[in-house]
């Protein structure tokens, strides 16, 4: 099965597991770096912390034992997203719409690949709204490799 087809089916299995304990699942990634990884991104109002982590590993684990949809080993890592949260759903876009963001795209649009803007939300048709220095852009998703959520240190 294909990296994406597995993040979609784990992300369809565990949905009502986290969402029963009060939480948001943000993200799924089966990613192979050195060995295999099934990274879950979990929060809710107020975040979470490493007990809300561990005691949904196990819970997670629980299940993706029984419904056993990865072949390979894989290590599973459950965690917060971050205070420089990807932003790849519609309900992330309108929930940090004028929020600044860090956003890299495939190829230069306006000669930039790599910026920071300000996230005006979704168009009618889908598009994502963002305000740079160069002015205000509507970025259909397929342009866009990652966006997160900018931090300043």
């Amino acid at each position: 099965m294909a990296q994406k087809g597995i993040a979609a089916q784990v992300e369809e299995l565990i949905t009502p597991l986290v969402e029963a304990a009060g939480m948001e699942l943000v993200d799924v990634e089966y990613v192979r770096e050195h060995d295999r990884f099934l990274r879950v991104y979990i929060d809710r109002e107020g975040g979470v912390d490493l007990d809300d982590c561990g005691r949904l590993s196990e819970q997670i684990s629980a299940v993706l034992d029984e419904a056993d949809p990865i072949a390979e080993n894989y290590l599973l890592e459950v965690s917060s997203p971050g205070v420089d949260r990807i932003i790849k759903k519609d309900r992330d876009i309108e929930r940090f719409t004028g929020r600044k963001v860090d956003v890299k795209l495939y190829s230069a649009h306006e000669g930039k690949k790599e910026f920071t803007a300000k996230l005006g939300g979704l168009t009618q048709d889908g598009r994502i709204r963002l305000t740079t220095e160069a002015g205000e852009w509507e970025l259909e998703r397929k342009q866009i490799a990652q966006m997160r959520l900018h931090f300043e240190f």
